[in-house]
């Protein structure tokens, strides 16, 4: 047998994140932007010498905020999956540096879901999973509330029920 023959490759976690999330993220970037945005042209509004200085790069970072919300969307949208097992939690993030983490029952240690103000106006929630890793714990974002409070309860179960030390 050659090499890579008969071996098990990965294939895509099945779950994608909630459609809303893409509105979600769409907020983030434009709330991220918006808020130094608003400070430099509140800034140049009073500050008659610097006016240029301070609405260009205000302007610069409106077009860049724009662009973002209305391109990474969609696209993080097509690459993040999520998936649950009896054995594991896989998720896959990231456009340019993709990574795929995978969680085993046995290291779980907790279980968390979090539902910050911006999630909680768009129904949604993460999930985070933390393990014994040095890598940190693995986050499950953009789920629907319902959804995320059904897969903390799943996982707590499944824990509960698989052996081993999860350190």
């Amino acid at each position: 047998m050659g090499a890579g023959e008969g071996t098990v490759r990965l294939r895509p976690p099945r779950n994608a994140p909630a459609r809303r999330a893409v509105g979600w993220w769409r907020a983030r970037c434009l709330l991220l932007t918006a808020a130094p945005a608003a400070v430099l042209g509140t800034l140049g509004a009073f500050v008659a010498t610097a006016r240029f200085w301070l609405w260009m790069p205000a302007a610069v970072l409106v077009a860049v905020g724009l662009s973002c919300a209305v391109l990474f969307p969609p696209w993080w949208f097509r690459t993040h999956r999520w998936e649950v097992t009896d054995e594991a939690v896989y998720v896959r993030t990231g456009v340019v540096l993709r990574e795929w983490r995978i969680a085993p029952m046995s290291r779980i240690q907790t279980v968390d879901t979090v539902r910050g103000p911006l999630e909680q106006l768009f129904g949604l929630a993460t999930v985070t999973v933390t393990t014994a890793s040095a890598k940190g714990a693995v986050r499950i974002e953009g789920l629907g509330h319902e959804t995320a409070a059904d897969l903390a309860e799943r996982l707590t179960r499944i824990t509960q029920g698989t052996p081993g030390d999860a350190t």
